[in-house]
């Protein structure tokens, strides 16, 4: 008996399948500041305040809303030149139970440097980790927080351009870091603004936008609703003088 045509016939149903299942609605590298500017009390806030947004019932709402209703993502944490690490590698999230895993991670991971800032390097590596995504989407979204300006690697204006020459979205989270020690106030405080800073050499890309938390307690309702705006892909709308969007 020939089992050829009963094999092609199999593949050719099972294909359109596992493609569907291969498909989300956005790729998402979270790459965090760990930074030296950082205290580990800053640390401990921001790497609590992705956990908690991951699993808030606004981000879980917004990812079963689109129309594979899941989303890849992978979390990152960076520092200065050579110093990117993959704390969580690409997990698709369906539910709350997939996001739970992934808080989980995140939260039990030891910190992964505390050195000097290349924002640069962040955005090249989160490039190459949207490079190896085992998932397709239409939309690719890295998402830097931090609460200083570059001061390690290649010009950071050179790094966001060629990702979004790549159809690449970068999006930011300025973090005004009001615990600043001797020695960091033009690196947290740069002229005109950390905010304006990230504005003009960070965030690049369709519908790419900036939230600025004015201190790190505020870091978890921030990155809440970043997500649920870059889930939608739609830039979220003033609330309150202590969380501005940009």
């Amino acid at each position: 008996m020939n089992l050829r045509p009963l094999a092609l016939a199999f593949a050719l149903w099972l294909t359109p399948q596992a493609a569907r299942a291969a498909n989300v609605d956005l790729l998402l590298v979270l790459a965090a500041d760990v930074s030296r500017s950082i205290d580990d009390t800053e640390f401990e806030l921001q790497r609590r305040g992705y956990a908690a947004a991951l699993s808030d019932p606004r981000v879980l709402k917004a990812i079963t809303g689109g129309a594979n209703q899941a989303i890849a993502v992978s979390f990152v944490e960076w520092s200065g030149s050579g110093e990117q690490k993959i704390v969580v590698d690409w997990t698709v999230v369906r539910d709350g139970e997939d996001a739970g895993a992934v808080a989980q991670q995140i939260l039990g991971a030891p910190r992964s440097f505390l050195s000097r800032t290349s924002i640069s390097e962040a955005i090249d590596f989160s490039v190459a980790q949207l490079g190896e995504a085992p998932a397709a989407a239409e939309r690719k979204v890295i998402d830097i927080s931090g609460d200083g300006t570059s001061n390690a690697g290649r010009p950071v204006t050179d790094a966001r351009d060629e990702a979004v020459a790549k159809g690449i979205t970068i999006n930011g989270l300025a973090i005004i870091n009001t615990q600043t020690r001797p020695g960091f106030q033009m690196h947290t405080q740069p002229p005109g603004g950390l905010p304006n800073y990230y504005r003009e050499n960070v965030i690049g890309g369709a519908g790419a936008f900036l939230l600025v938390v004015e201190n790190f307690e505020s870091f978890t309702e921030a990155m809440t609703r970043k997500l649920v705006s870059e889930i939608a892909g739609i830039a979220p709308a003033p609330r309150s003088a202590a969380l501005k969007p940009f």
